[in-house]
């Protein structure tokens, strides 16, 4: 019997049993590392790749003690081929990215990474790697990178495709900076945007959070001691808003707390202190409250060069422009004239002060009125200081207001430059009906006569006789023989009398013991801390200053002791030697510190004041009567 047909069902049979073959039949499975040679500071890559992975594959990363995980992030490529006639291959790349840090010197190894799928079990290479202690470098070249394994080495198109896969080039706008250890999802980082200034020039210090988790507010900040410094405040938000940075690989997403522009006013190493804040993290109930403290700075000062003009303050660095307005340039006799210096340009505008207005004999000028107007642009302080002045004519005739120089160092030239304006003349004419006292005339002889001018204009009608008009009335009977005198002589004595028996019973029904005094002192001070929740919104000084001695003030009546004088020290000793309990002494410390701080500091924020308050408050709370 002869077969007829062709052989499809063979193939056909055959593409049943591939399909049927299980998907773990292709998988590969391997890590790599960007770098062998790390520092204890340095952050590295460790990719895990697995080609064709089932749906039900579990990954197991490698976790060694002797290795920090900063952060992972998984990506899926998928690619299909088309050869000819055949069936489309479809291929899928998982690849898993760990940033990691290491813990500590040494020759270390991360171990395998395990896949699970199917029943079975597979695993990676461990990686070795030589870690030093600090700082190596960043992660070398693309092109001195080992390659990393093509995972379609083993298609019969070989390497045709591009690997999915394949490393790009990294940014060049990524962070480079130091990740605390143990805090390295929520860290306040503190930055200049100089590390090396003149005297008197601007350096902008930025306070920012980064964080990987969910923020819910920020409760509390504490800008660092800037001793040394002249400050003033560039921004400051009222509400999160971040924007997302990558610090050596690791994504965070940044939120700017305060920007401040300093001024040196010394030159040598100036240290800017930690700051601190308290934030919590999450929402509602799932909150959490959490403090951080930032790194601290060194600014190097260097002093202006030499050949500065004489006088040259330190707030005279910058970039400045001086000028003169003057309204009007003629006026009559007896009519003010407002003239205006302005000192406009970019640095310490605030504590700049322009040149004072000369002007000549005849002219009366009175003390000048000073405005302000800051207007920070790029991180930067610029405005202007305006010195308005009021002048009153003494006299008429033609008067010259000199020029004025405003010299100043600019730190962008590194040269010392003045600022001039041009002189302004001013003339002065005799008022409506008035007689001139001087020649209209403004050759140089009447202007070198005008000091020896007569200053009195007189009016058309010139003046007035006096008169007097007198009333006469008969002599009226002497004092003391009226009938309200002795009334009148006796009324004194009879009123110095009862106040003395009043202040005689008064001070009978007053006398207290010793406890009614403290306890009136306590009640003092308590209305004392009420007087300085109204100097809230005024001046740290104040504010602070009133808050410390209500609290002094306070621990006196108690202590019925002075404390002023005493020591932070000392004044603990003497609580706990009165019985006082380790809880409200740590409290008494806390709120005095804070107070020194706060006056001796600047910028404290409104929420900090109202804490204060309330730790003051407390402290005077729950007391034995």
């Amino acid at each position: 019997m002869r077969r007829t047909g062709s052989g499809s069902p063979a193939w056909v049979v055959l593409a049943a049993l591939l399909a049927a073959m299980p998907a773990w039949a292709s998988i590969e499975f391997y890590q790599t590392v960007d770098r062998t040679e790390v520092g204890t500071e340095d952050v590295f890559k460790v990719s895990v790749v697995v080609v064709d992975p089932p749906d039900n594959a579990q990954i197991q990363f490698p976790a060694p003690d002797d290795f920090e995980v900063l952060s992972s992030q998984q990506s899926t490529e998928r690619s299909i081929e088309v050869n000819g006639s055949g069936p489309p291959v479809i291929q899928t790349v998982r690849k898993h990215v760990l940033m990691m840090r290491a813990n500590r010197p040494g020759s270390l190894t991360i171990p395998p990474a395990v896949l699970s799928a199917g029943g079975r079990t597979y695993r990676t290479e461990s990686l070795k790697l030589t870690v030093r202690k600090g700082r190596v470098g960043p992660p070398p070249a693309q092109a001195g990178r080992q390659p990393m394994p093509d995972p379609f080495r083993n298609f019969p198109f070989g390497g045709s495709m591009q690997d999915p896969l394949a490393e790009e080039d990294q940014p060049g706008d990524q962070e480079d900076l130091r990740i605390p250890r143990g805090d390295s999802d929520l860290f306040l980082r503190a930055t200049l945007d100089k590390k090396q200034v003149y005297v008197g020039e601007q350096v902008t210090l930025s306070l920012y959070i980064y964080s990987r988790v969910d923020l819910s507010s920020v409760d509390a900040v504490t800008m660092p001691k800037l001793e040394g410094f002249w400050s003033e405040d560039v921004e400051s938000p009222t509400q999160l808003s971040g924007e997302q940075r990558v610090v050596n690989g690791v994504p965070y997403r940044t939120y700017l707390l305060r920007r401040r522009a300093l001024f040196p006013m010394k030159s040598g190493t100036l240290s800017i202190t930690p700051a601190e804040a308290d934030i919590t993290t999450g929402f509602l109930f799932a909150g959490h409250r959490v403090h951080r403290k930032s790194n601290d700075l060194d600014v190097q000062v260097k002093p202006l060069p030499p050949g500065a003009p004489k006088g040259l303050s330190n707030a005279q660095v910058g970039e400045w422009r001086l000028s003169m307005e003057v309204t009007p340039t003629t006026v009559e006799l007896g009519q003010p004239v407002t003239v205006k210096v302005i000192l406009e340009g970019t640095g310490n505008v605030k504590n700049v002060t322009p040149p004072r207005l000369q002007v000549p004999p005849a002219l009366k000028v009175y003390d000048p009125k000073t405005t302000d107007k800051v207007a920070p642009n790029k991180f930067r302080i610029q405005g202007n200081r305006v010195q308005e002045y009021l002048v009153m004519p003494q006299r008429t005739g033609t008067f010259t207001l000199e020029a004025l120089e405003f010299p100043y160092f600019d730190p962008k030239t590194g040269r010392y430059e003045v600022s001039r304006t041009e002189p302004v003349r001013i003339t002065v004419e005799p008022g409506a009906g008035g007689v001139a006292s001087a020649p209209t005339t403004s050759s140089p002889t009447s202007l070198a006569d005008a000091a020896s001018e007569q200053k009195n204009v007189l009016t058309a009608g010139g003046l007035r006789p006096l008169r007097y008009q007198a009333r006469f009335e008969e002599p009226s009977a002497a004092v003391w023989q009226r009938p309200y005198y002795v009334p009148a002589v006796l009324t004194p004595v009879g009123l110095m009398l009862a106040l003395g028996l009043a202040g005689l019973v008064r001070g009978k029904l007053s006398q207290e013991d010793e406890g009614s005094r403290n306890r009136q002192r306590a009640k003092a001070a308590r209305k004392r801390l009420a007087g300085a929740e109204k100097l809230r919104e005024g001046s740290s000084s104040e504010f602070y200053g009133e808050v410390e001695k209500a609290v002094l003030h306070f621990l006196e009546a108690r202590l019925k002791a002075p404390v002023g004088g005493l020591t932070r020290d000392a004044l603990d000793a003497k609580l706990a030697e009165a019985g006082v309990d380790t809880e409200r002494r740590q409290r008494v410390r806390f709120v005095l510190e804070s107070c020194d701080a706060g006056r001796f500091a600047p910028g404290a924020e409104s929420a900090a004041r109202e804490r204060i308050l309330d730790d003051a408050s407390a402290v005077m709370e729950g007391w034995d009567k």
